[in-house]
This record gives C-alpha cells, sequence and structure tokens, in this order.
C-alpha cells in the first residue's frame, strides 16, 4: 500500500525553489512571516495570498500536498473565528443570534482575517521543508546559528535535534495513517459517537504508534553512533553548501517585497 507525502516532508522535484540555498529560504520565510503580521488588511492579506500561490507554483510542489497541513488546524481556525466573531448581547445588528450570544459582521470580518493569516502562515512557511533536504536543513540552520558558537552555544547539536523533530512529524503521520488503517481493516471505527467515545477510540492507535516511535528513535541513535557522530565539532560535510549570487539577490528583493506589502498594506 501506497502511503501519501505528509505535512512537512520533503518532495523530491526539480524547480527554482529547490535549487536555492536553504539559508535563502530560511530569510525569505522570516520575511514572510514579518510581513504576514504587519498586514493590517484583507487588501495586504490577499497580495500575501498572491504570493504564496506563486511560491508554490514556483516550488512545483503539488498544491495537495501544500494545503495538507491545514486540515490539521481546522480547530484553531474554527476556535479563532468564533473566538472574534461571537458577542455578548451585541449592540450592533447581530447577522445570526442564538439567546444573548450573536455573530456579528463586524466580528466575523476580524475572525476570517486572522483565520486566513494562519492558513497562509502555515503554507507559506511549510514550503521550507517541503523544498528542502533534511541534510540541507541541517546545514542552514547550523550555518544560521554558529555566530552564537562565540558564547558556547552548541549550534551543530541544536541544529541536528531541530531537523530530526522536523524530519519526525510526516513520519509520525505516516505511521499514524497506517495503523489507522490496519486497525480500520479490523473493524475499528473512528467516526461513530461523541467526541469523548472518538476520543477513546485512538487510544489503541497511541499505544503502538508511540513503540514504533520509540523503535525508530533507538535505531536512529544506534546509526549515528555507529558512524562515528559526535556533534557539530569538527564535522567535514561532502557537499559544502554556499550562497550564490542568485541566493543574495533572491533574498534581498523577496524581503524587500515581503516587508514591504506588510508595512504598504
Amino acid at each position: 500500500m501506497r502511503v501519501p507525502v505528509s505535512f512537512g516532508q520533503y518532495v523530491p522535484v526539480a524547480s527554482a525553489v529547490h535549487t536555492l540555498d536553504a539559508k535563502t529560504k530560511m530569510g525569505l520565510v522570516a520575511s514572510f512571516t514579518a510581513g504576514i503580521f504587519l498586514v493590517d488588511g484583507f487588501p495586504g492579506m490577499g497580495v500575501m495570498g498572491l504570493v504564496v500561490v506563486l511560491a508554490v507554483a514556483l516550488s512545483r510542489v503539488p498544491p495537495r500536498i501544500a494545503v495538507r497541513g491545514v486540515r490539521a488546524l481546522s480547530f484553531i481556525l474554527t476556535f479563532t473565528l468564533l473566538a472574534h466573531a461571537l458577542r455578548w448581547n451585541p449592540a450592533t445588528v447581530a447577522l445570526v443570534r442564538l439567546g444573548p450570544l450573536a455573530i456579528d459582521g463586524p466580528g466575523l470580518a476580524e475572525g476570517l482575517f486572522f483565520a486566513v493569516r494562519i492558513v497562509l502562515l502555515v503554507v507559506g512557511t511549510s514550503l521550507l521543508t517541503l523544498t528542502t533536504t533534511p541534510v540541507q536543513l541541517t546545514d542552514g540552520l547550523e550555518r544560521v546559528m554558529r555566530p552564537l558558537e562565540i558564547v558556547r552555544f552548541p549550534a551543530g547539536e541544536v541544529a541536528m535535534m531541530l531537523t530530526i523533530a522536523l524530519r519526525f512529524i510526516p513520519t509520525t503521520a505516516q505511521e499514524a495513517e497506517k495503523i489507522i488503517i490496519a486497525q480500520t481493516a479490523r473493524g475499528a471505527r473512528f467516526d461513530e459517537g461523541g467526541p469523548i467515545r472518538r476520543a477513546r477510540a485512538f487510544v489503541p492507535v497511541l499505544v503502538p504508534l508511540f513503540v514504533n516511535l520509540f523503535r525508530r528513535a533507538e535505531e536512529l541513535a544506534l546509526a549515528m553512533e555507529s558512524r562515528c557522530y559526535r556533534g557539530g565539532a569538527g564535522r567535514t560535510r561532502l557537499n559544502v553548501s554556499a550562497m550564490t549570487v542568485t541566493d543574495w539577490s533572491v533574498l534581498a528583493i523577496g524581503t524587500l517585497v515581503l516587508v514591504g506589502i506588510g508595512l504598504a498594506l
């Protein structure tokens, strides 16, 4: 059985985004995050949405994979929308009223604005892991944090831990999906009953899931020890990454555009 690519997993396709250096993409993600938090209106959010669509198109990552992480945030999106839209005895004209609770137009618009911001932030930042291999990501993180080694910060070890954590996110999703499919084939039902019953139905999934994760962690630790991994000090690399003129140009132009959109709109 073929398991689909999970959220955050590297997608090996040939694209202009894949060829960029990891540090360039990290800088663009930081600029995009700053820009999207500077935007304070729907026009600016619409422009940021076009930027995300353009980035996904340039990366050649299938859109269904790029937006897969949004499904996991359905509860957060719903909570964000209701937290801003619901009013207690509103003085304004309510769109929907249920006793003392009501939803008015300004609150609904504000909730939609923050929900759209979360969606764009998730899709835009996920392109970093979707277009960067774990090795490139580790190298980029280590080089970005290297100046902190002056104060004896273990940049190499921290970069490796962050990369392994990111890599285990899609692995965990794949393991959970396999277990759910296997137990569904044996008659288990995960879509019946109320919230408590559904939560209890997932208990048999968690036990084998954690067992498999601990087994993978132990295998990874043994593999690293057998290859004499001793942290970042004195390590060499088969492929040494370096930012080219194209990387610096894309980073400079992208930062100016993204932050400029946030300040202007």
